[in-house]
């Protein structure tokens, strides 16, 4: 997927400017009211010019008639090259979708026909083999495959997917390439992921959010009343004694209306969405973009997100006499068959930390494999047995063959201790005093055992994420809080949030759990995001105002989020609250512009027209400008050109920083709302020196 693009370039500039032009259709024009009452005013004008002369000179009205409709040009320009920018990848997605066709099954043993994939019907069953692109989306019912999702991710690394589990939602237009799947489609024709991708990034189901519709009714309210206002005019003209020309009426309305962010407000929402799609997110709808910009709590995986995913050996904790030498080669030996991120761990810091020579396992050596039941694994290795696995498992296995018999021979050689007298194994209490305190630490222990001898527990922990307590700290002075959710024991919950530096913790989550926690905090007023990948996920994703589920996961939490991380990163939440305050600061930097920007318009145009019916207002011209219709045409030239002037700022969206809403709003203020004043007069200023110079009023 394209991830950037430079915003004018020609083979974006030029099909952007013919569908300016296209949009210059009244029923699609009449979508922005703000400017369809300018392309009105302008037709209106245009007319006039055509019949005569209204008194201000044929030349000048054809040059404010010009304007006006490059006006309204620049605001259709505007909305078509912020839809432009998605055209690429639309076309590419396309090309794609076109391409693909099905082996679809037929129900009778192993057998398929080839058909389009436009054909296939959610509930059918395919089969994709290496090389393959996948038809349909869908849910792999059989097998497990190796999956390039290059195509929709834009990440070259191959990614597996199996049969049941979290891992088991494919995309159409990804390609297997190894080994073989049966998937079973989910998607009505026309209504997959792709379709919605293509339709998304070209903006063709850009739906307004409501605060744009918000900010459209009042555009049109303040419309309404300045023409209102406007058509009084006249008679306050006929009354002193003198009147007004149509064109100059018509030139203060289109000054008085506020033009500028009416006529970016849909590419500030397109390019809002875009940003997003080039961050390879998938939003279903523009509200939850926007409600991701005023979320107030953030929910977050452990795994994966705060932590790096996989637990680390970070120390060996011997017991009874034990060596950590000895501790740790016998930790090794049950872990060299190990493929597990822990069992790597524990071999790789066995060897650099105390030294273990042991490289592979002699070949007479048996080998005992994990099991959920068990939740032990190790080797028995010349006539001794070595496990290691969760304290009560290995504690458990103790007492069963082939270990009792070590336990009685120990004991009728009259060995005592206070252990015996408590009943418990030697040294048993002593490595529960071990385990607990890795516990209360953060870390996971794993007890270690020889011939039936406690040697003491590993220390695994889960390694917080480099730079993750700064992006909270970057969160709390956004007003957000964080809340790690996590199916560990309040213990181990408590110590990781503490160093990761999150607000809050829930631990031993439970699907129930993680659904009342956003219910509470909705009731509270307050808007939650979260994001899951599991079928289990899919209450609290669809609960949430901003529910992003990974691409990886099941087709039921992709259907429950209102956004799907395509590069299946957890991490990513953080940045999506981040695009989000863009597109709200990005509104309303502009918005704020836009309206000092009018004011300072009045100061320019009101004394140029009312000047002569009344002398006095003469001292409202502060920038003294020529004439009265080298004023006015001066402020309808500069209400023009800084709407493309404004373009690349409503692309690219207001740079957002974590700091307090009061150090924002003043920002804001000072930069767009001092700079929306200062810009029309120093701007208006330089246009009325031209003008009078080049004498086109």
């Amino acid at each position: 997927m394209v991830r950037s693009q430079s915003l004018f370039t020609a083979d974006l500039m030029i099909p952007a400017i013919g569908n300016a032009f296209r949009k210059l259709d009244p029923r699609a024009l009449v979508r922005n009211p703000v400017m369809f009452t300018t392309a009105v005013v302008a037709t209106l004008l245009t007319l006039l010019l055509a019949v005569g002369d209204s008194g201000l000179g044929r030349g000048f009205e054809a040059q404010l008639v010009a304007w006006l409709w490059l006006t309204v040009l620049f605001g259709t320009f505007a909305e078509a090259i912020a839809e432009g920018r998605g055209r690429a990848q639309a076309e590419s997605l396309r090309a794609t979708k076109a391409d693909l066709r099905a082996k679809r099954m037929l129900g009778v043993g192993e057998t398929w026909e080839l058909v389009p994939a436009g054909w296939l019907e959610a509930g059918e069953i395919v089969l994709v083999e290496t090389g393959d692109l996948i038809p349909g989306d869908g849910e792999v019912i059989e097998g497990v495959a190796s999956v390039n999702e290059a195509a929709i991710t834009g990440e070259s690394a191959p990614v597996i997917r199996e049969a049941g589990g979290d891992r088991s939602a494919v995309t159409a237009g990804t390609r297997v390439i190894s080994d073989r799947i049966k998937v079973r489609i989910t998607a009505q024709p026309g209504q997959g992921f792709l379709d919605r991708m293509i339709a998304l990034v070209e903006g063709a189901q850009r739906q307004k959010t409501p605060n744009e519709v918000a900010l459209t009714i009042l555009l049109v309210g303040l419309t309404i009343i300045f023409l209102i206002a406007v058509a009084t005019i006249p008679g306050f003209a006929a009354y002193a004694g003198g009147s007004v020309p149509v064109a100059m009426l018509a030139a203060l309305l289109i000054t008085l209306i506020p033009t500028t962010i009416a006529a970016l407000l849909s590419a500030i929402g397109i390019a809002g969405m875009d940003r997003l799609v080039r961050f390879n997110v998938l939003a279903k709808s523009g509200r939850a973009v926007e409600a991701a910009g005023d979320i107030d709590t953030l929910l977050l995986d452990k795994t994966g997100t705060i932590t790096i995913g996989d637990r680390q050996a970070t120390d060996f904790r011997a017991i009874g006499g034990t060596s950590a030498e000895a501790l740790a080669e016998a930790a090794l030996l049950a872990s060299l068959a190990d493929e597990t991120p822990e069992g790597r761990s524990i071999v790789a810091f066995a060897r650099e930390r105390h030294h273990v020579a042991t490289v592979e396992l002699p070949a007479d050596a048996e080998i005992i494999p994990f099991t959920a039941q068990t939740r032990i694994s190790g080797v028995k290795l010349g006539g001794s047995t070595i496990i290691k696995g969760a304290v009560d498992s290995v504690l458990k296995a103790l007492s069963q063959p082939p270990f009792v018999s070590s336990e009685v021979e120990s004991r009728s050689r009259g060995e005592t201790s206070l252990d015996v007298a408590r009943n418990e194994r030697p040294g048993e209490s002593e490595l529960r005093r071990v385990t607990d305190e890795i516990a209360r630490a953060g870390g996971t222990p794993l007890a270690v055992v020889r011939d039936g001898r406690l040697l003491g527990a590993v220390h695994l922990k889960d390694v917080v994420k480099a730079g993750v307590r700064e992006r909270f700290a970057e969160l709390r002075r956004m007003g957000i809080r964080t809340v790690m959710i996590t199916g560990d024991n309040p213990l181990t919950a408590a110590s990781i949030a503490a160093e990761a530096g999150v607000d809050d913790f829930l631990a031993q989550a439970t699907p129930e759990d993680k659904l009342a926690l956003i219910r509470r905090e909705q009731q509270g007023g307050k808007l939650v995001a979260m994001c899951g990948d599991g079928t289990n996920d899919a209450p609290a994703l669809a609960q949430a105002d901003v529910g992003v589920a990974m691409n990886t996961g099941t087709q039921a939490a992709r259907e429950a989020g209102n956004m799907v991380d395509l590069d299946s990163d957890p991490t990513k939440l953080i940045e999506i609250v981040g695009l989000g305050k863009q597109l709200l600061m990005t509104r309303g930097s502009l918005t704020t512009f836009s309206v000092a920007n009018d004011v300072a318009k009045y100061f320019a145009i009101i004394p140029a027209i009312f000047a002569a019916l009344y002398p006095g207002l003469a001292v409202l011209n502060v920038m003294g400008l020529t004439t009265p219709q080298s004023a006015i045409l001066s402020a309808i030239i500069f209400n023009a050109l800084i709407i493309p002037c404004l373009v690349p700022l409503a692309l690219k969206g207001v740079r957002y920083r974590p700091i307090g809403a009061g150090p924002l709003l003043a920002r804001n203020l000072g930069i767009y709302g001092v700079g929306g004043l200062i810009a029309p007069f120093v701007g208006i200023k330089l246009i009325d020196l031209a003008v009078g110079g080049l004498g086109l009023a």
